[in-house]
């Protein structure tokens, strides 16, 4: 039975959807645990539209991820689930074709996509490879940054190889909080070389690119917690996306998204998927949901009214100040406005 009942007219996010694209970490667990209410929740969603998994993190293969997610109570085939491995090879095969030899800086995960993609996997520089494939996992130290420093050090307009990274997330959220991500990972290469890798995964479109294919999706949503990487990817790959505030970005991040990071749907938690979504109005400058109402006077975001909701509200305020087309910065936002009862890792 649904967690809730709602008439056939009521528009909610996932009305009229023939696929839903989830991320993982920050949206159904943090560290192994699930986050409240995502399994019951995207249970309920599969009764009607088909789901797949979208995951940055290399360090995993996708039948060890559809393992995790069938133990945490979903019911999920590796095929379901799209890994920026697979996006890396996918991008590495139009450019260095299998069976070339490539070194793999990274976990089981990036390893597993790379032999059945047909590819020769080294951990050292020393073994001539073609390319370097840079990836998450708890696991990588110092010595493997520094292989793929040694073999990365021409540029690759003077012969040097490729360097392709499954993702460039600065963080990742853990049980214990917020740990650093592959991106900062791949950076300690970029300081020590000068050179910048090219990116398959989230926000760039090839890790979308294979989602959407594999599915055959139509009229895909995609749930994320990051702004930079999640709604900014959905944004470039034309998909309708929501932010569900149980990860990384926070209100205050909300209402500063830039255009191309600014997502269709607002969630508290993944239960909203399953609830009409309100309606922003708009009448003279003020901006209303619910029976919140934000507008911008000059220099002063204002509220109007708070309404029952702070999830309405944030979304009045966002609505307000992304329509100025001006940085927030410019603004003075009171703090009612990016109050953050919601849940965080």
């Amino acid at each position: 039975m649904g967690l809730f009942r709602r008439a056939a007219s009521e528009v909610t996010p996932l009305t009229g959807r023939d696929v839903l694209l989830a991320d993982l970490d920050g949206v159904v667990y943090a560290g192994p645990g699930a986050l409240p209410y995502a399994i019951d929740s995207l249970n309920q969603a599969a009764e009607n539209v088909r789901l797949g998994y979208i995951t940055n993190n290399a360090s995993r293969t996708d039948a060890s991820v559809a393992e995790h997610l069938t133990e945490l109570g979903l019911t999920v085939k590796p095929d379901e689930v799209v890994t920026s491995p697979q996006a890396a090879m996918r991008l590495l095969a139009g450019i260095v074709p299998a069976p070339a030899t490539i070194l793999i800086v990274g976990g089981e995960g990036l390893v597993v996509e790379a032999e059945k993609a047909g590819y020769t996997v080294t951990r050292s520089a020393e073994d001539a490879p073609a390319a370097v494939v840079q990836g998450f996992a708890p696991h990588v130290a110092w010595t493997d940054l520094a292989e793929a420093a040694f073999a990365l050090q021409l540029p690759e307009e003077e012969g040097g190889i490729p360097w392709i990274s499954t993702n460039t997330d600065w963080t990742i959220p853990r049980e214990r909080g917020v740990a650093p991500g592959n991106g900062t990972l791949v950076s300690a290469v970029h300081t020590a070389i000068g050179r910048l890798s090219t990116v398959a995964g989230k926000p760039e479109t090839p890790i979308f690119e294979e989602a959407l294919a594999r599915f055959g999706a139509q009229n895909a949503l995609f749930l994320g917690d990051r702004l930079d990487t999640d709604i900014m990817g959905a944004d470039r790959a034309g998909i309708d996306s929501a932010l569900v505030l149980t990860g990384i970005d926070r209100p205050k991040h909300v209402l500063a998204a830039p255009q191309g990071s600014r997502p269709t749907y607002i969630l508290s938690d993944l239960r909203e998927l399953h609830e009409p979504y309100p309606q922003t109005r708009e009448k003279d400058g003020v901006f209303t949901v619910g029976g919140a109402s934000v507008r911008v006077v000059n220099a002063d975001v204002q509220i109007l009214a708070a309404g029952d909701s702070q999830i309405n509200l944030l979304r009045a305020g966002a609505a307000a100040i992304w329509a100025t087309g001006l940085a927030i910065y410019a603004f003075r936002v009171p703090e009612a406005l990016y109050a953050d009862p919601f849940h965080k890792p």
